[in-house]
């Protein structure tokens, strides 16, 4: 199997097979994605595919990368707040240094109501996740879902090392807080 950064490098040099490759790969997963950002399907779609396009624009300009989807998933997050800012499809809250906060939605809490027949387990992590910011369901499904390091947590959500560390612990206590044990292992086991 080729690593990330040879089939990223064949597509740079045009080679047919790459594109195919990395399209087919990922897009599943980038679709999969999107989903946390919005429910509109129609978005998800014309965002990965307005992704795809610039990429075969500048793909001879483009650097270099040893983490595709990575460096997609980074693409969607701004072709998204793009998206937002030029069409105003979903609320977001601005602060006052021009960060977003996207609402980050679980997929695993629809999946939890169509396959689980514990309805209070459900209602309970439903409950706990939404006494959390936002920003602190961005930053759990990036490091426990995604499994991204902090260091590329940080350049994703545009903070430094040390905030998102504590980020995630606060977040991890506030769950601790509210969530029995098992219940905090029924959760992080439903990454995806």
């Amino acid at each position: 199997m080729l690593s990330d950064s040879t089939i990223w490098n064949d597509f740079r040099e045009g080679k047919s097979y790459a594109l195919s490759y990395i399209y087919c790969r990922n897009v599943e997963l980038m679709f999969h994605y999107g989903r946390k950002f919005s429910p509109d399907e129609a978005l998800i779609k014309d965002t990965i595919q307005e992704i795809f396009y610039r990429l075969i624009r500048t793909r001879t300009s483009l650097g270099e990368t040893d983490n595709i989807l990575f460096y997609l998933m980074a693409a969607f997050k701004h072709e998204i707040i793009r998206s937002i800012d030029s069409e105003k499809h979903f609320e977001v809250s601005n602060a006052e240094n021009n960060s977003y906060e996207l609402s980050i939605t679980y997929s695993y809490e629809d999946e939890l109501i169509g396959k689980e027949t514990d309805q209070n387990r459900v209602q309970v992590i439903r409950r706990v996740l939404s006494t959390i910011t936002p920003k602190q369901r961005e930053i759990l499904y990036y490091r426990y879902s995604c499994d991204y390091s902090y260091v590329e947590i940080c350049k994703l959500m545009s903070i430094k090392y040390d905030s998102a560390r504590k980020m995630v612990f606060r977040a991890l206590k506030s769950l601790r807080e509210h969530l029995e044990p098992a219940d905090m292992i029924f959760l992080f086991l439903l990454k995806k």
